[in-house]
């Protein structure tokens, strides 16, 4: 088995990349709003189904799938927090939480009612494996890896240069004294929603690409996302990029001594061994 190695290593590094898109958005959303949101299951499982609309319905490209992925999960993504969730907010992040998580039941069952539950994939070319040094990777997979490259560092320019990521990061550090400099909270909130669940609806098609999708595509990837936020320190990007990573290598390196049926424990052990010893994450709770 030790063989693989060299294979499941790099089809750790391809996962881990793939998660870390929705693991940013779910965590920009947990530094900005201060709650949990669940809700990316069902936003990851609409950017995939909005890139396959656009894919195989409209015959576009993957890249330009990506932007109707992300642009569609955004505005759902606003919309129904501000219907369902901004309401509660007030009432405090447990009862937001448990309200997220209902929004995702209600919003996986419409993306069934319009799509049914039958398994589809993307109208993807085929294409033969590339093998280096006795590792196979697919073009696609490259492709995939390099579209979440650029998402990512598009993200980390963002927050770092322009007028907006500076006000997320200021909202993120202390709501009060940001809205005394005077950035409104509200609409911070909104562009973090608006851009955290394009992200996350990117990260779903970039990872249904790879497979094939369904409207539990999201529920499948909600705890390798979570964990990679909790691992890597919630309300951190970089945490968050690195936990992905782990989590993607780590459900890769189980494979040398477990079944592949329990390669979704990775997620939950990996919460357990890092919260043990380091209770704020890897890179602790310093937002961005």
């Amino acid at each position: 088995m030790l063989d693989l190695l060299p294979q499941l290593i790099v089809n750790g590094i391809v996962m881990g990349t793939l998660l870390a898109i929705p693991a940013i958005g779910f965590t920009a959303i947990f530094a900005v709003l201060r709650f949990p949101n669940f809700a990316v299951a069902s936003h990851a499982t609409i950017g995939a189904f909005a890139g396959y609309a656009a894919n195989v319905g409209l015959g576009l490209p993957v890249e330009v799938s990506l932007v109707a992925a992300f642009l569609v999960a955004a505005v759902v993504g606003v919309l129904s927090d501000e219907i369902a969730l901004r309401p509660l907010r007030p009432h405090g992040a447990l009862t937001t939480a448990i309200a997220s998580i209902a929004l995702t039941i209600v919003l996986e069952n419409a993306v069934r009612f319009i799509f049914g539950n039958d398994l589809r994939g993307y109208d993807l070319p085929l294409v033969r494996d590339w093998r280096i040094w006795g590792v196979r990777i697919g073009p696609q997979q490259v492709e995939n890896l390099l579209l979440a490259l650029a998402l990512m560092s598009a993200v980390f320019l963002a927050l770092r240069y322009t007028r907006i990521g500076k006000s997320m990061r200021a909202v993120a550090d202390n709501p009060a004294l940001a809205e005394l400099k005077g950035i409104d909270p509200i609409m911070i909130g909104r562009l973090t929603v608006f851009f955290g669940m394009g992200l996350v609806g990117a990260g779903g098609m970039l990872l249904g690409v790879g497979t094939s999708i369904d409207p539990l595509t999201g529920f499948r990837f909600i705890l390798p996302i979570f964990a990679a936020a909790v691992v890597g320190g919630l309300g951190s990007i970089p945490g968050a990029v690195l936990g992905a990573m782990v989590v993607g290598l780590g459900e890769e390196l189980s494979l040398i001594v477990l079944s592949p049926s329990y390669r979704s424990a990775v997620g939950f052990l990996a919460i357990v061994i890092v919260l043990t010893f380091r209770p704020r994450g890897l890179l602790g709770e310093r937002a961005y």
